[in-house]
């Protein structure tokens, strides 16, 4: 479970265990990742980029080990034989992620990552009510290396990590807080700690909510639901959306924890 955002990319589809952020040791124990039956679902596709919405549990490269080969990437080459990666979701997280159909577009795209041209936007369902209509969290991340794969804030060490959030409803009856999440950095595990420091952890997450929250669902309830950027033939400010899955029911749907 390595982010909750995205990660640059400048080269395609294949990453060496090196370079990805959530990859263990060759000695270390390694999770197996669930079976995902949900299909990737196709949101926008032209000759140059390709826009999906990721189900949650599926990975988006190729995990340690046989079992955890079924991917995002793997499951597209099927039909789209040339695909560059330019960023990840986390495993854990369902949403929208862009993919280069061409070495051009995969530079573009990359590029407008790194230089923070690229806006995404979360719903999330976080614990209890955040009184705040809105705010920004600007709290340095660092790994935690002896807890791994967790991070940490860090001033000493941390890079700098900014998110910027807004209330979209309170659920009193429910004790929880649908929010927007609009992370300026995409540093790893940024939503999860950043709503934890808040005093809100997102509903669902196993890494930092404590016990009886992240029992209150079977799934992190952060969704990527907006991603905007220009596209990188025409240069036009591009905006794609996906509905949150678990927002369908309304989130009375979820017991408050003991």
């Amino acid at each position: 479970m390595s982010q909750d955002g995205d990660l640059s990319a400048s080269r395609p589809v294949t990453a060496t265990p090196a370079e990805r952020s959530d990859a263990p040791s060759d000695d270390a124990p390694y999770y197996v990742v669930p079976e995902c039956k949900e299909q990737i679902g196709i949101v926008h596709q032209d000759d140059d980029i390709l826009v999906i919405a990721k189900p949650a549990f599926l990975l988006s490269v190729p995990g340690r080990g046989p079992e955890n080969k079924d991917c995002v990437i793997s499951r597209l080459t099927l039909d789209f034989p040339v695909i560059h990666l330019v960023h990840r979701l986390d495993l854990d997280t369902s949403g929208l992620m862009v993919f280069a159909l061409t070495q051009p577009a995969q530079a573009s795209i990359a590029r407008a990552f790194q230089e923070r041209r690229v806006h995404k936007e979360y719903d999330a369902i976080l614990e209890g009510i955040v009184e705040q209509g809105s705010g920004s969290i600007d709290l340095p991340i660092a790994p935690d290396w002896s807890n791994r794969p967790r991070q940490k804030i860090c001033p000493e060490r941390g890079k700098n990590a900014l998110t910027h959030y807004r209330v979209i409803k309170r659920y009193p009856s429910a004790h929880c807080t649908h929010v927007r999440l609009i992370p300026i950095t995409g540093r790893s595990h940024q939503l999860r700690i950043h709503t934890l420091k808040l005093g809100h952890p997102i509903i669902g997450c196993d890494l930092y909510a404590p016990d009886e929250i992240c029992a209150r669902n079977s799934r992190l309830l952060l969704h990527a639901a907006s991603l905007s950027f220009n596209h990188p033939r025409t240069g036009l400010w591009q905006c794609f959306t996906s509905d949150a899955p678990f927002l369908e029911g309304g989130p009375e749907q979820f017991p408050p924890s003991l």
